[in-house]
């Protein structure tokens, strides 16, 4: 027969599998929006601006950062609705500039930036 210290002990463990099982599927996603947002701040002037010229290459290598952070789906989720929201709040945007972006600057999104994506697709 088991001692009590010894079920105490295997009643505490289960506790906590079974407790933090709900937890820490949340652990391991989503990109604070401020991050993103400071990462890719370099892009807005590139982005409001009239002409087109040339990206700006602390802009592309905030869009590479971003992109190599964004491991799990709920990370690109997370950085999508960030950029979304945040867009949405930015007069004068371009938006061909926007959705060519991450081309422009060599990377490979399998979804367009937009106002009106709806990131709950993004994987």
């Amino acid at each position: 027969m088991a001692t009590p210290l010894v079920l105490q002990v295997t009643c505490v463990v289960l506790v906590l599998i079974v407790g933090f099982g709900e937890i820490i599927p949340l652990a391991e996603a989503e990109i604070p929006c401020g991050s993103v947002q400071m990462t890719v701040a370099p892009c807005i002037a590139y982005l409001t601006g009239p002409a087109a010229g040339p990206v700006p290459a602390p802009c592309c290598n905030g869009v590479k950062r971003i992109n190599d952070q964004a491991k799990s789906t709920a990370d690109r989720r997370s950085v999508c609705t960030c950029l979304k929201n945040t867009a949405l709040r930015i007069p004068g945007l371009n938006l061909p500039h926007l959705s060519a972006l991450p081309t422009t600057c060599g990377v490979n999104l399998p979804y367009k930036i937009s106002p009106s994506i709806d990131c709950n697709t993004v994987t």
